[in-house]
């Protein structure tokens, strides 16, 4: 029977991969939470792994905030030290106990001026755009603080990599699905329209930053997917077919709830915020098979859970 250590279980994400990862006959199922294994305490870290010795150990436990990570210099140490210096230890763990470590990262770590510094700037975006996003094997540029402690945690499991290390790095983008048990887990893009929709009859929301949606049940069941398949070891990307923009996000959503509310597409610098988000960040997936198309994943999350 294999041994599957969760953490992070009671988040939006890791809640999902428990409903998933339960479900399995040969599967003995360790939920952690921050209360089970505090990734700051770094000392504690492999001993209390190494108590379950888990054959497999899945990381979804993240600092997401990604406007205070961007104004406060303590909130920028805390996110380096949880997407990315935990990762060391995570992966040392790993090594310890003969684990398959798996890790979601972000499409964050990409961003659509990466190359303005070297003059080709919109050529440049073009390029990436024509071959459907960023590949798993692009340089990344992050253009916020958030973005680039996720990228350190990456950066920190390939350090291992000569020590045997045996990882998943999956990025994924736009996350929606069931709200974890976690009093910190977020509300997602779609339950937050649908609740400022209650008293509203028109909505301002931005028509920018490309990316793709995840249903973390299709996210969990394809990382799922990947283990059983014993896939080779690296980074692979992870989001539902059809990138899309706020706007049309919203407008799916209240179109699917036939819901009567004016939807006005505003720029970015309608709703100014500290840190800087990418235009453009859609993930390209060239490793694994095409998720359905957002939509289609969006109703049946409709269906379900609202």
């Amino acid at each position: 029977m294999k041994k599957v250590l969760i953490l992070g279980s009671d988040g939006n994400l890791g809640g999902q991969l428990l409903k998933t990862i339960g479900d399995s006959s040969d599967t003995q199922v360790f939920a952690y939470n921050r209360k089970d294994l505090d990734l700051l305490d770094y000392d504690s870290i492999v001993p209390k792994i190494s108590r379950i010795r888990p054959d497999i150990i899945i990381n979804t436990a993240s600092y997401n905030a990604v406007d205070r990570c961007e104004e406060f210099e303590d909130e920028f140490k805390l996110a380096k030290k949880i997407n990315g210096e935990t990762l060391k230890f995570l992966g040392k763990a790993a090594i310890k106990n003969n684990s398959v470590l798996v890790h979601y990262s972000s499409d964050y770590v990409f961003g659509g001026d990466i190359c303005e510094e070297d003059g080709c700037g919109d050529d440049c975006l073009l390029s990436f755009k024509e071959r459907g996003g960023f590949k798993e094997d692009d340089i990344p540029c992050p253009v916020n603080k958030y973005g680039l402690s996720k990228l350190l945690g990456e950066e920190e499991l390939k350090k291992l990599e000569d020590k045997k290390l045996k990882y998943y790095i999956i990025r994924t983008s736009k996350l929606f699905g069931p709200k974890g048990k976690s009093n910190e887990s977020k509300d997602s893009f779609f339950d937050l329209m649908l609740k400022i929709a209650k008293d509203r009859q028109e909505i301002n929301v931005v028509n920018e930053e490309l990316s793709c949606f995840t249903y973390t049940f299709d996210l969990a069941s394809q990382t799922w997917d990947i283990l059983n398949d014993k896939k080779d070891f690296g980074i692979y990307h992870i989001r539902n077919s059809e990138p899309a923009i706020w706007y049309d996000a919203a407008r799916e959503l209240f179109k699917i709830k036939n819901i009567n509310i004016r939807v006005n597409p505003v720029t970015s610098d309608a709703f100014p915020r500290p840190a800087k988000r990418p235009k453009y960040s859609v993930l390209a997936n060239s490793k694994l098979p095409a998720l359905r198309d957002w939509k289609e994943a969006l109703k049946e999350y409709l269906i379900n859970y609202k």
